[in-house]
């Protein structure tokens, strides 16, 4: 099994390179799945009803969210009909929508995706660690699903490699999104899950974090509200990782990847 992970989507920038480029990254690669982090899709905070659409039509299979996921009032309501959206798992019981859900891959195969949310540094949620035991213990590889790619939308690297390292050997990967700077640690831990401590964004990186600069720099010079960060729409691109699963559900290979835009590469072989 192929697939891909899309860092962070920001802003119409973010969207547009994705919409530009998914399909012939799916076609070049002949990918099985794709899940897109789309929690800043709209306008830099949230993710709305329209946006998740178009996503999707792009050929998104699944979009997975973090601490942005609740910004746009209107996901409240529709996220508990739409399953391709995913939330944090980790929110209490009774939050809307699903946490985690079982895909069929293009050519027919069982995928679990997991979205979950750290506690450092961010609001403080359930334990995710207690909480993935709990997913995979009723859904597991092999015996259940023939993948498993978990969302660990996390602040601190330390968390998220404890993450990575926790679940080595019980999932497929476990990638780190949230922070918007790609990392260049992407490796298959000994186990055989992949890893990556962040997957950066995808959007315009003449940017801070995919929004204009200005407002940033003033609250850092000042200490004072700036007004609301607003997405920048220069040229975005696309920063992903590819991967192979192989059949006992564990990584074969994997590869960043960074289409378009100021982070521009080739193609990468794969």
């Amino acid at each position: 099994m192929k697939a891909l992970f899309i860092g962070d989507i920001v802003g119409q920038s973010g969207r547009k390179v994705v919409q530009d480029n998914l399909q012939k990254i799916i076609s070049r690669y002949d990918l099985d799945f794709v899940i897109a982090n789309g929690e800043n899709s709209a306008s830099g905070f949230g993710i709305t009803e329209k946006i998740f659409h178009s996503l999707i039509d792009a050929g998104i299979d699944v979009v997975t969210s973090g601490n942005h996921i609740w910004d746009q009032r209107e996901t409240l309501i529709y996220i508990e009909r739409e399953d391709r959206l995913l939330r944090p798992a980790n929110y209490p019981i009774g939050s809307p929508g699903r946490g985690s859900f079982v895909y069929k891959t293009r050519d027919g195969k069982q995928v679990l995706v997991i979205n979950l949310m750290g506690r450092v540094f961010m609001n403080p949620l359930d334990d995710p660690f207690k909480v993935v035991d709990d997913i995979i213990e009723e859904t597991s590889l092999q015996n259940s699903v023939d993948a498993i790619i978990v969302d660990m939308h996390a602040e601190a690297t330390s968390e998220k490699l404890a993450m990575g390292y926790y679940l080595d050997g019980r999932v497929s990967m476990v990638i780190g999104t949230h922070t918007h700077v790609p990392t260049s640690d992407s490796r298959i831990l000994e186990k055989g899950t992949g890893y990556i401590s962040d997957v950066g964004m995808s959007g315009d990186y003449d940017s801070i974090l995919g929004f204009n600069k200005k407002n940033p720099i003033d609250k850092f010079i000042t200490s004072m509200p700036s007004g609301r960060f607003i997405p920048a729409n220069g040229d975005g691109t696309l920063s992903g990782i590819l991967f192979e699963i192989n059949d006992l559900g564990l990584v074969k290979k994997l590869c960043p990847i960074k289409i378009g835009g100021l982070l521009a590469q080739d193609y990468p072989e794969f």
